[in-house]
Parts: structure tokens; sequence; C-alpha cells
């Protein structure tokens, strides 16, 4: 079981960062470049895209703070994963949910007013990248 745990706790984190990059960083801005693909488009595969997202973020964090407790992982290690965490809880239940009427506003044919909430979401999302990527390699160096 321990090894078990060893291994969660350092590959959830750069699972966790994997997805980010790919999704956040790779797929979200390629597809408005898709031939084909419109804002309305591409604005609603990236609702589902971002909502999966945030379901797989939100179970890599359980399981991440499952295999952390009782593992004396320590003060640091502790807040990177609540400051991940609050950043994860702020964009799936107050950014993307504002997001999301955003969206569906400009796929009805609407022009929403403009918005610094995107640029927020992308601030948070850089925030959560250092967090998660800081927290796996001090893992990872803890078992030297």
């Amino acid at each position: 079981m321990d090894r078990l745990r060893l291994v969660a706790q350092v590959a959830i984190p750069f699972v966790w960062f994997g997805m980010v990059v790919a999704i956040s960083l790779i797929e979200a801005p390629l597809k408005f470049r898709a031939p084909g693909v419109t804002r309305a488009l591409g604005l609603g595969i990236g609702r589902l895209v971002f909502r999966a997202l945030n379901v797989a973020e939100l179970t890599l964090l359980l399981l991440l703070a499952l295999a952390l407790v009782g593992a004396g992982a320590g003060a640091v290690r502790w807040t990177l994963v609540a400051v991940a965490g609050a950043v994860l809880l702020t964009q799936a239940f107050v950014l993307r949910p504002l997001l999301d009427v955003r969206a569906q506003q400009i796929i009805a044919g609407g022009q929403p007013a403009a918005s610094h909430l995107h640029v927020v979401y992308i601030a948070m999302e850089a925030i959560k990248l250092v967090t998660v990527a800081w927290l796996g390699i001090s893992l990872v160096l803890r078992l030297r």
C-alpha cells in the first residue's frame, strides 16, 4: 500500500499538469483555427471539454489528498494542495458557470458585454499549473 501511495503522490500532480497543458494551452486555442469551426461551435466544444476537465481535476485533487493523508507531507505541500484546490474550485464553480452563460449568449447569436472573466480564468490556470508543478517536483525530491 505504501508503494501505491508513493506512486500516486508523485504521478497525480504530473498527470494533472499534463491534462491542463493539453486542454488549456493546446486544444483550446487550436480548435478555433480548425477549418470550418465557427466561434459558436468552438465555444460549444469548449464548454463540454472544460466541464470534463474540471471533473477529472476534481477527481485527481481528491485522490491526491487521500494519498497524502497520514503520509507526513508537511505544511508546504498541503499549502500547495490547498492553493491548487482553491483555484480549481473557483474555476469550476464560479468562473466556468459565468463563462458558460457568456458562451451560451454567443452561441445563440448574442453579443454579451465585454468581460475580463476569460483573462481571470487564464491567470488562474497559470497559478494552478505552477502550483501543481511545484507540488509534483517537491514530492519527487522528497523521495531522495
